[in-house]
């Protein structure tokens, strides 16, 4: 009886192929993520500065000597679990909904600082 003659499998030209794929996709993504710069994030519009111009801005530095004088008041207005989580030591703790509520708790001769 003659042998049978067999075509070749193409199993192994299919896995092959889909190693060159991933190889090609993983040499993409390092590109992306390695070499190419990354993307700048634009500071938003200080829009409470346009709203509010008669409010002057407190820098880090003037802040910083104020805390350390303490001749300022730290007023945290974000919520109470963002309070919890970590605050300014000393800082009072009124969220920004509770403030119209809450604003006779707070010396209007004091200078406040808001974060």
């Amino acid at each position: 009886m003659p042998q049978r003659r067999t075509s070749p499998s193409i199993l192994p030209f299919v896995l092959v192929a889909l190693g060159l794929v991933l190889i090609l996709g993983a040499g993409v993504w390092y590109y992306n993520m390695t070499l190419s710069p990354p993307e700048l994030v634009q500071p938003s519009s200080p829009v409470e500065e346009e709203n509010y111009p008669d409010i002057a801005r407190v820098s880090l530095a003037d802040a910083k000597a104020a805390y350390d004088t303490g001749s300022a008041v730290f007023l945290d207005v974000r919520s109470a679990d963002s309070y919890a989580q970590s605050h300014i030591p000393g800082a009072l703790s009124i969220p920004l909904a509770e403030l119209p509520n809450r604003i006779s708790e707070l010396n209007p001769s004091d200078w406040i600082i808001t974060y």
